[in-house]
């Protein structure tokens, strides 16, 4: 059987890279987080990117870090908050692999941004109200992308990561994906 790569993607915090570790773990394939790799190519930290060159030189260098994943042996990949939503990068996901939307309701991720926000470039300077709108704007923004995921995984907040973990692996097997 001729595997391909798991992408999870879906909204900052919504455990991506926590997952992805457990998840590769589970299956013994290799894990890498997309902006930890685009860090370290690069030398630079995403929110220093940012500052200094904008989000739209961001995305492209997303972008093609993101393709380069093609050339590697198959793993788990967690994807930027939003790297399924530009550049056509959700379509070459779902061509290129399988994608596994993890995703939490408005509510729950603002729970866990509220007290995190200096470390995501795209609410470091939100007050808490502005963060409660924008995390309803970007998700309805985003949510056209997130949901032509192969596989939604609905999530809560009290939601154990080893359990989600768990739960993608029997999905990946009942489809005979892995």
């Amino acid at each position: 059987m001729n595997q391909k790569s798991v992408y999870l993607i879906g909204f900052m915090a919504s455990g991506k890279t926590s997952i992805g570790k457990r998840l590769a773990a589970h299956l013994a394939m290799d894990f890498l987080d997309l902006d930890a790799k685009i860090e370290e190519k690069y030398g630079i930290n995403i929110s220093d990117f940012f500052a200094q060159k904008g989000e739209a030189a961001f995305r492209e260098l997303e972008s093609q870090t993101l393709k380069e994943t093609i050339h590697s042996q198959t793993r788990i990949i967690a994807c930027g908050g939003g790297t399924p939503c530009f550049n056509n990068n959700m379509q070459w996901i779902n061509e290129n692999g399988i994608s596994v939307y993890l995703k939490l309701s408005p509510k729950h991720l603002f729970k866990r941004l509220r007290n995190k926000v200096e470390k995501r470039p795209l609410v470091a300077k939100l007050s808490v109200e502005d963060l409660q709108v924008f995390i309803n704007q970007k998700l309805n923004e985003r949510s056209s992308f997130y949901e032509q995921a192969n596989f939604i995984v609905k999530r809560k907040n009290e939601d154990k990561k080893k359990d989600i973990a768990k739960h993608i692996v029997r999905i990946l097997r009942q489809e005979h994906l892995i």
